[in-house]
């Protein structure tokens, strides 16, 4: 893969990734949306087809990779490390990309949440936060989760069949069924479901702290703080969970 196609796909399948999350995530929270408090279920699909879109998408040019946390898994796993720095670059540019495209589908709702007497926060759209406040917990939340991520998305490509290649022993030409995306976005429904409790499951650095920025510099009325303090934790976390997963892999496969 040209550093090209890696930087293209990257910035495209994270647009769309938060473009669908950050969607989702505005359509249940603000006045006026059709899926106004349609729930947590509804926010778990809708990232997990994110997700599908987004890798779907990037793929082709980059692997589709669209998370640092899983870049650093596949590094470690791997052993390559000249490209990560080009895929975080390319995924936090395509995560403040999707954030902006999700603020203007929504900039009407916006408005009237922000001159509504229940306005609702907005940095919930954006970016991730704790139910109980507590960085040590909540890091160990982030950690655990991602570990729950990588490690399988890392195991799908043992499994000759469901990725999108060459299937070994079998010639050239043969190629599996590709589902292994298709798997990867359901499992992000079920972390969603599973553990993203206590703090909204970042499980992403890029998906987070990316909107993150978008939210601080966007002119959203009565928009609230940005929560800078906490911000730490969805970055850390899930790049310590993302190294974690690659030497749990090494060790075990």
């Amino acid at each position: 893969m040209s550093n090209g196609d890696i930087f293209v796909g990257e910035v495209i399948g994270t647009a769309i990734l938060i473009l669908f999350g950050a969607g989702v995530c505005a359509a249940v929270t603000l006045h006026h949306s059709k899926a106004k408090a349609s729930g947590w279920v509804v926010i778990a699909f809708g990232w997990g087809f994110g997700v599908l879109a987004g890798a779907y998408t990037a793929a082709p040019l980059s692997g589709g990779h669209l998370n640092p946390a899983v870049t650093l898994g596949v590094a470690v796993d791997t052993g390559q490390w000249s490209k990560v720095p080009l895929y975080i670059l390319a995924q936090m540019v395509g995560a403040i990309l999707g954030a902006l495209l999700a603020y203007l589908v929504y900039f009407a709702q916006f408005q009237a949440n922000a001159d509504s007497k229940n306005a609702q926060p907005t940095l919930g759209i954006f970016s991730t936060g704790p139910e109980i406040r507590s960085p040590a917990a909540n890091l160990v939340t982030e950690v655990i989760a991602t570990v729950g991520l990588v490690l399988p998305i890392l195991a799908f490509g043992k499994n000759d069949g469901i990725g999108i290649g060459q299937i070994p022993g079998q010639g050239a030409g043969i190629y599996g069924s590709g589902i292994s995306i298709l798997l990867v976005s359901l499992l992000v429904v079920g972390i969603g479901l599973s553990l993203g409790g206590p703090t909204g499951y970042a499980i992403n650095p890029a998906r987070d702290l990316g909107p993150r920025i978008t939210h601080a510099l966007l002119p959203i009325p009565n928009k609230g703080t940005s929560d800078w303090g906490y911000a730490w934790v969805p970055v850390a976390g899930p790049l310590v969970g993302g190294l974690l997963a690659g030497l749990i892999f090494n060790a075990a496969f």
